[in-house]
């Protein structure tokens, strides 16, 4: 068999999900990797055995010499065009984590430069493919819920109240302008989409609990689907939950229908209530794996069969323009104490 030779970019927190899911891939070979930080690209090289480690300088060098069938971009948001634009012109497919870009106009350049060079693109978005939210989307499809009424999200992810928060893990989120909604919100966003369908409206409040941070770093979302249906988000990140693994699901979930209502607790059980029925646990596959319930894998293992096959990515550029472009809509409504809506 034929592997994917794939290089990857990025050597923080987040990166090791990517490697370590990579690897449990049998039709992929990661080949070499690249990091702004040279140091920080041979420590993770060495620790995932990956054979070659290259200088962010050399990233077009790397490309030529290493030939490969895709590059995973997992560098901040601010690093994505170059990449693109580099792998683009070189006919190499792209898979590139969330958010796109800084800013909207910047995420529809690397869209475009895709598009116009024939080149795959699939965002890095895993939250949909938590295996919650796909088994919420299967009693969807399958009628069980009947007509959906409303999604309810509640999340305390509890790690941003520190004087210190996020140094540790992601530093760089204590200068965002924008934090909540730009780095994690838009995953709700997306999911939204996923479960609901499109979102014609938004209203939104926005809350800065830490001071030693620059964005807001709580929210609630009242988002409204074409459908009619409503999704409420209640989040913060500066507030405590009672799970020991807060980021396990990332929060409580209930959707209600017409025909009854499903629920996710902190530890990953599903229970579904049918109008006058009693209440029963769902027997689904999920994990405490990798991260939040295996969902790198999962969509790393979409990308690989779609990459092998020539189907279509779910995740594609163009519709996470859609979640992005809900995203920026929240920071309007925000500004104007005003309900967006979208077209």
């Amino acid at each position: 068999m034929k592997k994917l030779r794939g290089i990857c970019l990025g050597a923080g927190y987040f990166s090791r999900f990517q490697y370590e899911a990579w690897a449990r891939i049998p039709e992929v070979e990661i080949v070499a990797l690249a990091n702004r930080s040279l140091d920080k690209a041979r420590e993770a090289a060495a620790l995932h055995r990956i054979p070659r480690a290259y200088a962010w300088a050399d990233l077009a060098a790397m490309l030529d010499a290493e030939k490969p069938d895709f590059v995973d971009i997992i560098t901040p948001p601010e690093t994505h065009l170059e990449v693109v634009r580099l792998a683009a012109a070189r006919g190499i497919a792209i898979i590139c984590q969330k958010p796109i870009a800084p800013t909207f106009a910047e995420c529809e350049t690397i869209v475009e430069t895709a598009r116009r060079a024939g080149v795959r693109l699939m965002i890095h978005e895993n939250f949909r493919w938590q295996p919650w939210y796909r088994e919420m989307r299967r009693l969807l499809d399958a009628g069980m819920l009947g007509e959906l009424f409303s999604i309810n999200i509640r999340t305390r992810l509890g790690d941003g109240w520190q004087d210190d928060a996020y140094l540790a893990r992601q530093p760089f989120f204590r200068t965002y302008p924008r934090l909540f909604c730009y780095e994690t919100g838009v995953h709700f966003l997306d999911t939204f989409r996923y479960l609901g369908g499109e979102i014609t409206s938004v209203y939104t409040r926005f809350q800065k609990r830490n001071p030693a941070i620059l964005g807001e770093d709580a929210a609630q979302i009242v988002c409204g689907f074409a459908s009619g249906a409503t999704a409420i988000l209640d989040a913060s990140r500066y507030n405590e939950s009672d799970a020991a693994d807060p980021r396990y699901t990332f929060g409580l979930v209930r959707i209600d229908g017409r025909k009854g209502h499903v629920e996710l607790d902190l530890a990953g059980k599903l229970t579904l209530k049918l109008l006058g029925q009693p209440t029963r646990l769902l027997d689904y596959p999920h994990t405490r794996g990798g991260f939040a319930g295996d969902c790198v894998h999962a969509l790393q293992r979409h990308f690989v069969d779609c990459m092998m096959s020539g189907g279509p990515f779910e995740n594609t550029g163009e519709d996470y323009l859609k979640s992005t472009a809900l995203m920026e809509a929240c920071y309007r409504s925000q500004a104007t104490n005003q309900v967006v809506t979208l077209p």
